[in-house]
């Protein structure tokens, strides 16, 4: 019995070229759920379905696709089939709810990246999209059994959302996204990839009738994982389209663009204004100068000739010690006159001009360093998967983050890409010092992708942080490198605002 699954997981498959979009992100989580019943060493029953990644290694499903696993557990065994790589993984029942319909499944040998749940709300009209592997279109293409083995993408397909309902005491969606049987245990997105249902049933199209889709509502699928002791990672954040966000980001750049031609102009103006003022209190001062050294010029020749008039009075009066005294301090007095006047200030408006105070508008005040407390910024930010909660940071002026991450310098800011080992995404952090910004943009990769990315990453020397300027370049040169293997477009940008922290 295991040689014969063994054997057939060993088939190799072929990878569908990945989209740059959240579904396809979000498809690398999808599996296809593979039931084979065996008796005596042959296979006496076979069925599949599809299910999802809730964490690296547990998958979500219906409790109908792996029904006769719970039910003959020694005669039947579960493989999950993967939408990458090459080979498939024998499964294990650990929770199962037949009356939600919902079962959990926990696997070894391969890490998947689980799948985030919305638990915001759902509005009539809005776009969903179902992800799984549809029997009808396995049964046109599958040419033997080894093919519900071999690891292939998941088919999507999309619909609207047509209300709640209840199906047999369970809260469902009901929507128009084509399913088939085979998408049962297979997850309902939104646009940004996140879950809001599992699908597992749908109506007849009989006589022309169209055709819904059921999916487990995910208050159902909570209150299952909580009694499974199982996290569930969700979010409620309205879904913003890449387009959106790319678009709000050149708008935002725009404004802030005319933002400061408006600060500048305004600076210029207040700036030609003090000029000005300088220019005519330059002028004023210069007026006035003139003015009192003509008028001590004026004095001093008045009281001179006064003198010289005085020495010529005591001359005819015989008193000529007297004359020349004061006939000599009169002639001192119209020198000091002439002087006066020549060296009163000249009128030259082009040197006044030219000494006049130019005033320099202020820098825009420069954020720090050291600790800081960030806070999430909805409106800057695109957020598919992650939670949002405050992050601490602690960067010094070397560039070293809580004292074990080097960060390279990127223009004013600083900047480090994180390429891990265990999951399919790589994140782009950089703090701006000047704005007090701190962003996380992701990018959730195909395991060919990582591949590359990780091979690149294996150049880089700088393990830990270092205040060499030489490392530093050197960690700059490798993280560029490192760029050009991830796509043009991220799936995820988390931008904080920070502040020192206490």
């Amino acid at each position: 019995m295991t040689r014969l699954l063994l054997a057939v997981t060993m088939i190799l498959a072929w990878i569908a070229p990945a989209r740059a979009d959240d579904i396809s992100a979000a498809g690398r989580g999808v599996v296809r759920i593979v039931t084979i019943a065996m008796v005596d060493g042959e296979v006496v029953g076979f069925g599949h379905g599809s299910g999802f990644a809730v964490a690296p290694n547990r998958v979500l499903t219906n409790a109908h696709v792996v029904e006769a696993a719970d039910r003959y557990p020694g005669n039947v065994m579960i493989g999950v089939v993967p939408s990458e790589g090459d080979k498939s993984f024998q499964g294990r029942l650990i929770a199962i709810d037949p009356v939600r319909d919902l079962a959990l499944i926990e696997f070894s040998g391969i890490r998947l990246p689980p799948l985030t749940f919305y638990n915001g709300p759902v509005n009539e009209g809005d776009a969903m999209i179902a992800l799984g592997y549809p029997g009808n279109v396995d049964l046109a293409t599958a040419r033997t059994a080894a093919d519900f083995i071999t690891p292939l993408s998941p088919v999507r397909s999309q619909g609207v959302f047509s209300g709640r309902r209840d199906l047999q005491g369970v809260q469902v969606l009901l929507h128009t996204a084509g399913i088939a049987r085979g998408n049962s245990g297979g997850p309902l997105l939104d646009g940004c990839g996140r879950v809001l249902g599992v699908n597992a049933a749908l109506t007849r199209a009989d006589d022309g009738d169209a055709s819904f889709g059921f999916a487990i509502s995910n208050e159902e699928v909570a209150a299952f994982l909580r009694e499974s002791k199982q996290p569930m990672p969700a979010n409620g954040v309205a879904c913003t389209s890449i387009a959106e966000r790319l678009a709000q980001d050149r708008s935002e750049a725009e404004k802030a663009r005319m933002a400061e031609e408006v600060r500048q102009r305004e600076a210029a103006a207040r700036a030609a204004d003090d000029r000005d003022s300088a220019i005519q209190q330059a002028r004023s001062a210069n007026i006035v100068t003139r003015e009192n050294y003509m008028a001590a010029a004026t004095l001093l020749l008045v009281l001179g000739a006064l003198a010289i008039g005085a020495g010529g009075l005591f001359l005819t009066r015989g008193q000529q010690r007297e004359a020349i005294w004061t006939a000599s301090g009169g002639g001192v007095l119209m020198i000091g006159a002439i002087v006066t006047f020549f060296m009163r200030p000249a009128f030259d408006a082009k040197a006044i001009e030219a000494g006049a105070p130019i005033a320099v508008p202020a820098a825009i005040a420069t954020g720090g360093l050291g600790k800081m407390v960030c806070s999430i910024d909805p409106a800057r930010s695109r957020i598919t998967v992650s939670d949002t909660r405050d992050q601490s940071i602690d960067i010094n002026p070397d560039g070293c983050v809580n004292g074990r991450t080097q960060y390279a310098e990127a223009g004013q800011n600083w900047q480090r890409i994180l390429v891990p080992d265990e999951e399919q995404t790589v994140s782009v952090l950089e703090y701006a010092p000047t704005t007090r910004t701190y962003s996380v943009t992701r990018y959730l990769l195909s395991a060919k992708q990582m591949g590359e990315a990780r091979k690149r990453r294996a150049e880089v020397k700088v393990k830990a942080c270092s205040a060499e300027p030489a490392a530093r370049a050197d960690l700059a040169a490798k993280q560029q490198v490192i760029r050009t293997a991830l796509p043009p477009v991220f799936n995820e940008r988390l931008v904080y605002s920070c502040k020192p922290a206490g």
